[in-house]
């Protein structure tokens, strides 16, 4: 049996597979305050897919979304991966989050359309990921108008999703992807993916702790105001 979580996105979701079949499979949005809820919730969801799959001794494999998203979010996924590594001495396969994104869409896409997976990295820009067939290639980090011009040629007719898409529509949907509607679940990153994708890595891709890293693809925020504060 495969655990899953991912907390790039103001998403937190879990999930617990077992070859095709879903064991359990919950999410949370951000709290009342708009803050993703990952900091107090991840562990008690995590616990409640163990108990679901009858139990610590049953988990095979845990997988973790190692972004690229919200700086905070990959911390909390990561350390939180690494420790229940060390204590239960369970192995961690890290998935692309955007690659679990992509993977989504390509269910409700089917096959012959591209799809691409858009997670908002604030400062304007997404990150993003495309599957022009065979699987998610690397992510991206631009403009969302830039896009087309980041991914490469094959997005004609694509099929895009994520809270990247939702909020930059207009732009994205200008160089000629399809979005579903804002409340879609395709625009919701599933941990039910994140298992699935872990499950189709080569033998070895889940490590002990230190063998997972984020993907921050960019310096946090928290450097860059330290640094124009140090040169004022």
């Amino acid at each position: 049996m495969i655990l899953g979580f991912d907390t790039a996105t103001p998403e937190t979701t879990v999930a617990v597979v077992h070859g095709d079949e879903v064991l359990f499979e919950d999410a949370a949005g951000p709290g009342p305050d708009g803050r993703p809820v990952a900091g107090r919730a991840l562990l008690g969801m995590v616990d409640e897919a163990a108990a679901a799959a009858g139990g610590w001794d049953r988990i095979a494999t845990m997988a973790v979304g190692r972004g690229p998203g919200s700086f905070t979010g990959l911390r909390i996924a990561i350390s939180t991966a690494r420790a229940i590594s060390q204590a239960r001495r369970i192995p961690v396969a890290g998935v692309d989050s955007t690659a679990a994104l992509a993977a989504g869409l390509r269910e409700r896409a089917g096959e012959g359309r591209p799809v691409v997976g858009i997670v908002d990295a604030r400062r304007g820009e997404v990150f993003a990921a495309a599957d022009l067939g065979s699987g998610a290639g690397e992510p991206v980090v631009c403009a969302p108008g830039d896009l087309a011009d980041a991914l490469g040629e094959g997005l004609g007719g694509a099929v895009a999703g994520g809270d990247g898409a939702v909020r930059f529509r207009t732009e994205i949907e200008a160089i000629g992807c399809e979005i579903p509607a804002d409340e879609d679940p395709a625009n919701r990153l599933s941990a039910r993916q994140i298992c699935l994708l872990a499950a189709k890595m080569e033998p070895g891709g889940a490590h002990f702790p230190a063998g997972v890293t984020p993907k921050y693809m960019r310096r946090p925020d928290a450097e860059r105001w330290l640094e124009r504060n140090d040169g004022s």
